[in-house]
């Protein structure tokens, strides 16, 4: 049971507007974005960023991959839900996307951006200069690396929403896969 409501029909026009553009792009409300509904600023603010992320360099299969490893991390069992799901349709095959839940890659690019972006988490936004020289060595430009960093960002304030407000979650579960 959700701490907040899940907002079904919001009055204020911004959040109407916002929640009809989410109910197009997904096809339904994920319930995550109901339970923000309750604040239009934070609403507009988490949905403007993904639609700004999705508009990125580094690619949806790889935006996906970051947020499996994050929402695992913090074991947000909504976000590896729906990011798990959301994943499977940007193309990364189902080994792949239980692998970005340790941060693991064939994929040498995305398992440096995983391995980078669960750095930003375990150190609250410290990293070091090696961090950066595997990043460039793996090929990401300054874009990229800042696109990194936001999709953490992002993910961080995702999996902060759903655990705190105890969101239910509305796609297929996924098991969290706890670190050895």
């Amino acid at each position: 049971m959700s701490r907040l409501p899940l907002v079904q029909n919001p009055t204020h026009a911004g959040t109407r507007d916002t929640l009809d553009r989410i109910q197009r792009a997904f096809g339904a409300t994920p319930n995550m974005f109901r339970a923000v509904a309750n604040s239009p600023a934070a609403l507009a603010s988490m949905w403007g960023s993904f639609g700004a992320l999705s508009t990125g360099t580094l690619g949806a299969a790889i935006g996906e991959r970051i947020a499996i490893a994050v929402a695992n991390r913090n074991a947000c069992e909504y976000c590896l839900a729906a990011h798990t799901a959301i994943g499977g349709k940007a193309g990364v095959n189902a080994a792949e996307l239980a692998s970005a839940r340790d941060g693991v890659s064939a994929d040498p690019k995305a398992e440096a951006a995983m391995r980078f972006a669960l750095r930003l988490v375990d150190g609250r936004g410290q990293v070091s200069d090696a961090d950066f020289a595997t990043l460039r060595a793996a090929g990401f430009t300054d874009a990229e690396i800042v696109e990194v960093v936001a999709h953490v960002a992002l993910n961080l304030f995702t999996n902060y929403v759903n655990i705190a407000f105890d969101v239910p979650v509305d796609f297929p579960a996924v098991p969290l896969q706890r670190a050895a």
